[in-house]
């Protein structure tokens, strides 16, 4: 049985390269900028989870594509991803049962959204994620001073 080099890492035509590394790095770095916003608040899940988990959701994405996977299928790959990653997005939240407060709601729901920044990114479609992070990095940034919890 003989294999060749092809056979093992199918790479792609130049094009469709550069497509896939711009995929996969603009992921990363969205992901990174609410990440960073996140670790400079000093929450659980900082710059480092944020990029992998958009990172992630970008390969969960660009594989099946890349593979020959239909478009109307990678629907179920989006659904497996979005019920997921609310196991990681649970693992951040805490109640405290001497005050009864709970904390790490905003850091589940900013891996939840780099979640689905990494998944859009990752179909190809870059304007909407990064309007997107625009809008949470306002959002995370600008908006705690009116955060009762701080």
């Amino acid at each position: 049985m003989q294999i060749s080099l092809d056979d093992l890492f199918h790479v792609p035509d130049a094009a469709q390269m550069v497509r896939v590394v711009i995929r996969i790095c603009t992921a990363a770095l969205l992901g990174g900028i609410l990440g960073a916003e996140r670790e400079r608040a000093h929450k659980a899940a900082g710059l480092r989870t944020h990029m992998l988990v958009a990172l992630g959701c970008a390969l969960f994405v660009l594989f099946p594509a890349e593979s020959g996977m239909a478009t109307e299928e990678l629907s179920r790959v989006i659904q497996g991803v979005a019920t997921g990653i609310g196991f990681i997005g649970a693992g951040t939240i805490l109640k405290r049962p001497d005050s009864g407060d709970v904390q790490g709601l905003t850091t589940a729901a900013s891996l939840w959204l780099t979640a689905a920044i990494g998944l859009a990114v990752g179909a190809g479609q870059l304007w909407l994620p990064v309007i997107s992070v625009a809008c949470a990095w306002v959002i995370l940034s600008l908006f705690r001073r009116f955060d009762q919890d701080r």
